[in-house]
């Protein structure tokens, strides 16, 4: 084989082998390539996932302020509760010295 024959022969197999190499380039992206409905599908699955965490947000604020809400309540519940339970602490403690006080005055009469 001559020199000229051994180069002619390597340009050819070069050549192959590039287009061999561009071919299966272009395979590889006409299969993996994203398709526009594919685009569109995903613009939509990011948009429904960024309402669902808004709505996410909005809930776990309600919720935060419901709970404040009704720890307000609460608090207010027991304090009117205390000062319910003192006044009735009290009232008996009264009815106890009236019964006291009627007692003595039946015992001094009679």
């Amino acid at each position: 084989m001559s020199r000229t024959e051994f180069v002619i022969a390597t340009a050819i197999i070069l050549f192959v082998a590039f287009c061999l190499g561009w071919f299966a380039n272009w395979l590889l992206h006409r299969f993996t390539a994203v398709s526009k409905s594919d685009v569109g599908e995903l613009e939509r699955m990011s948009q429904e996932l960024h309402e669902a965490e808004e709505t996410r947000d909005q809930a776990i604020t309600y919720l935060q302020q419901r709970e404040a809400e009704l720890t307000n309540q609460l608090a207010q519940t027991e304090a009117e509760l205390t000062a319910a339970m003192e006044g009735l602490r009290d009232a008996r403690h009264e009815a106890e010295e009236l019964r006291a006080y009627a007692e003595r005055l039946q015992q001094g009469n009679g």
